[in-house]
C-alpha cells in the first residue's frame, strides 16, 4: 500500500514543483512533504505483519481469544490513519497551489486585455512570483494553508503518542476480555515500532516548528505591513 501510495504521488509533486508560479517557502513545504513521504514509507515496515507480531500464551482452541485481545489492545487505527493524515498535510499544500495557479489565471486575462504601443497584446512573462505584499487577501490565504498544515501536525502528534506509542509494550501485559481466560500476551519488534515512531514525532515536530515560524514571519512581515490592492502575480 504504502509502495503504492509512493509511486502514485511522484508524478503529482514533480507536475506542481515543476510550475511556474511560486512564493514563500514553497520549495520548503514541498520538500516537508517529499520527507514526510520518505520516512512514511520507512516507518511502516514494521507494523505490515502486526497481526502475526502479536501473541499470547492461548491454546489452540483459544485463538478466537487472542484475536479478541488483539482488537482489545490495537482498539485504534495506526498505518491507515497515518496516511490519512499525509494525503490532508498534502491537500494543506496543493490548497496554496490551487490558489496560485488561479491568480496566474487572473493576470494572464488580465494582461490579454492590455494592449501595447503597437496594439498588440502584452504577453505575460511565465516564470512568476506571487507577490504577498499586494494584498490581505493573498496572505490570509498563505496563513490559512499554514495553519492548516499545523492543526494537522498536531492531530498527528496526537494520534502518534496517545493512540499508537502506549500500545507499543516491552513487556507481557494482561490481557482480560469477555468469556475468555486471562491471558499474558507480547508485542513482537515492539523497539522497531516504538522508534518508527519516534521517527515520525521528530519529522512532524520540524515541520510544527518551521510552520509557527513562517506563520508569525507572514503575520508580521506581510499582514501588519500589506497595503491594500488586488491580487496580482508579479514577475520575479
Amino acid at each position: 500500500m504504502a509502495a503504492a501510495i509512493v509511486t502514485g504521488l511522484i508524478p503529482i509533486l514533480r507536475t506542481a514543483v515543476d510550475t511556474t508560479t511560486t512564493y514563500k517557502a514553497r520549495t520548503l513545504w514541498f520538500g516537508f512533504v517529499a520527507v514526510r513521504l520518505v520516512v512514511l514509507f520507512v516507518t511502516e515496515l514494521p507494523w505490515f505483519k502486526l497481526d502475526t507480531d502479536f501473541g499470547c500464551n492461548a491454546t489452540a482452541r483459544d485463538t478466537l481469544c487472542t484475536r479478541a485481545c488483539f482488537n482489545e489492545h490495537f482498539d485504534h487505527p495506526g498505518v491507515v490513519t497515518w496516511n490519512f493524515l499525509f494525503i490532508l498535510v498534502l491537500l494543506s499544500v496543493l490548497l496554496m497551489e490551487l490558489f496560485s495557479a488561479h491568480l496566474r489565471a487572473s493576470a494572464r486575462k488580465s494582461s490579454a486585455r492590455q494592449k501595447g504601443p503597437d496594439g498588440q497584446a502584452v504577453e505575460v512573462q511565465e516564470l512568476m512570483m506571487l507577490d504577498l505584499h499586494a494584498s490581505k487577501t493573498t496572505v490570509l490565504f498563505y496563513l490559512l494553508s499554514v495553519a492548516l498544515r499545523i492543526a494537522v501536525e498536531a492531530s498527528f502528534l496526537y494520534v502518534l503518542l496517545q493512540w499508537n506509542l502506549p500500545t507499543m509494550k516491552m513487556e507481557p501485559f494482561k490481557c482480560e476480555v469477555a468469556k475468555c481466560p486471562t491471558q499474558m500476551c507480547v508485542v513482537r519488534a515492539a523497539s522497531e515500532k516504538r522508534m518508527s515512531i519516534f521517527a515520525l514525532v521528530s519529522i512532524s515536530c520540524l515541520v510544527i516548528a518551521a510552520s509557527c515560524l513562517f506563520f508569525l514571519y507572514s503575520v508580521m512581515h506581510y499582514l501588519c505591513n500589506c497595503g491594500g490592492g488586488s491580487e496580482r502575480v508579479s514577475a520575479l
